[in-house]
């Protein structure tokens, strides 16, 4: 039993806990926003390596939030996972190969020997800076666009078509949220870059980055905001589902709590953009909390809310819902103790990070470090 809940509310923790690590991978997304802009933001190779050493001393923390997500959601809620890692599987193995060349790229680009040369693995790293972001935003706007699967008997999931997710890609609304994404990376990442390198010469493309992403950044997530507000959505009634006009808005009226974080969020995103055009170099941090809070609240809608937040556009009934798509109490009450771990492990986090940053990364600091990504 932990600390006295009932199966309903472990349900609702777990599902916060989940929207939480979104919202923590989405801030670590400012790597991939850095990977993207290898080639356009500095003046040299100095400067490119530069920025390819500093976005190498934290991508394994984006990569190991991804895996905590993964984890957290086989452990709570198996059947989502079963049916998003394993039959919309194609997707999945896409964003995978993009997070493999990342890691053989920091791995290797500067290796003695390495036949593909430097400039192939960072084209790799461009390549995950850009198609990682889109394709998890594609993924998660399938929560609310929905997904072609069904459950046959003992939850066994079958997909309609061999494109196993990919049919996703078809429908230009998936897009808003992965674009949104990609330019929000990029502004996060100017923001660690202005916090982490000490180079003036990178400023001016800073603040004049910062502004063009931010307004391309706002247009996308507000399109998304338009359309799933606009939207018909899907909601649990009794043990129905059910397809309801503009649900997604309704759920921030009648969760309050999760709209004000909402709200915040983007406040704070908003202002991270006029600071880091500023040149302020505490921005990343702004940034980064308005991030986590906007996303951890919108994907919290879904479980607090309407419930529904896989949903079958094949047969509403096999839609997963937090109630049919999660752990028993037993796995849920034992997983709830090990979950208070995670204030200390992001303690040791931000100490990791603060430690590391102590000293600003120069390019005096690189001619003096034998480890050089």
């Amino acid at each position: 039993m932990f600390f006295g809940l009932d199966l309903e509310e472990l349900q609702l923790y777990w599902w916060g806990i989940l929207s939480l690590l979104g919202g923590l991978l989405v801030f670590m997304f400012f790597v991939q926003g850095g990977q993207g802009l290898i080639f356009t933001l500095p003046k040299d190779e100095e400067e490119k390596t530069l920025l390819i050493n500093s976005l190498g001393r934290k991508w394994e923390l984006g990569f190991t939030n991804l895996v905590m997500f993964g984890g957290a959601a086989f452990a709570a809620f198996p059947l989502f996972y079963s049916v998003s890692f394993g039959g919309a599987y194609w997707v999945w193995l896409c964003i995978l190969f993009c997070y493999i060349l990342q890691a053989v790229s920091y791995e290797y680009r500067k290796k003695e020997g390495n036949f593909l040369g430097t400039r192939t693995y960072e084209i790799f790293l461009w390549i995950n800076g850009i198609l990682a972001p889109l394709l998890i935003g594609i993924a998660l706007s399938t929560f609310f666009s929905g997904a072609e699967f069904i459950l046959k008997e003992g939850n066994f999931v079958e997909w309609k078509g061999a494109a196993r997710g990919l049919e996703a890609l078809l429908n230009p609304y998936n897009y808003l949220l992965g674009i949104a994404l990609i330019f929000l990376s990029r502004i996060l990442a100017l923001g660690y870059f202005l916090n982490h390198i000490d180079e003036e010469s990178l400023y001016s493309k800073i603040k004049k980055g910062s502004l063009i992403y931010g307004i391309l950044f706002l247009i996308f997530f507000l399109a998304f905001l338009t359309w799933i507000f606009l939207k018909e959505g899907f909601i649990l009634k009794g043990k129905m589902v059910e397809i309801v006009s503009n649900i997604y808005l309704l759920n921030f009226f009648n969760l309050p709590f999760f709209a004000i974080l909402f709200i915040l969020g983007v406040i704070l995103v908003i202002a991270g953009i006029m600071l880091l055009c500023k040149l302020y170099k505490k921005a990343i941090f702004i940034l980064g909390l308005g991030s986590v809070l906007a996303v951890f609240s919108l994907l919290s809608t879904l479980g607090f809310g309407n419930k529904v937040f896989y949903p079958s556009v094949i047969n509403l009934e096999d839609s997963l819902h937090i109630f049919n798509a999660s752990s028993s109490y037993y796995t849920l009450s034992v997983m709830g103790y090990v979950s208070l771990l995670t204030p200390f492990v992001l303690g040791y986090i931000a100490y990791v990070w603060k430690a590391m940053d102590r000293v600003k990364l120069t390019k005096k600091e690189l001619e003096n470090n034998h480890h050089i990504y």
